[in-house]
């Protein structure tokens, strides 16, 4: 299985890890000094999500969670929403 959003089609992008040592010359040292580049994944956050398609179907896809904010996909509603019960005037 990709490890890629269903919706956008975003999956893991390659850069480098980068580590340093020394104190900061703002906190009083003589600098930061880069010690190692080496390289590194950044992996998409997905989540696995139930989600009603146009046709009006169920289906599970794995979305990015930008996907997720945008409102690119509609969650299956599972319950009704809860209703407050209206209370008649006591007399």
């Amino acid at each position: 299985m990709a490890r890629q959003c269903d919706i956008c089609g975003k999956g893991p992008q390659v850069g480098n890890q980068v580590t340093t040592r020394g104190k900061k010359k703002y906190l009083g040292g003589v600098g930061t000094k880069i010690t190692g580049i080496t390289r590194r994944k950044f992996k998409p956050n997905l989540q696995r999500l139930h989600v009603t398609t146009p046709n009006g179907t169920h289906k599970t896809v794995h979305a990015c969670t930008q996907c997720i904010r945008s409102g690119a996909v509609t969650k299956i509603v599972r319950h009704a929403p809860f209703k407050v019960p209206v209370q008649t005037a006591a007399k």
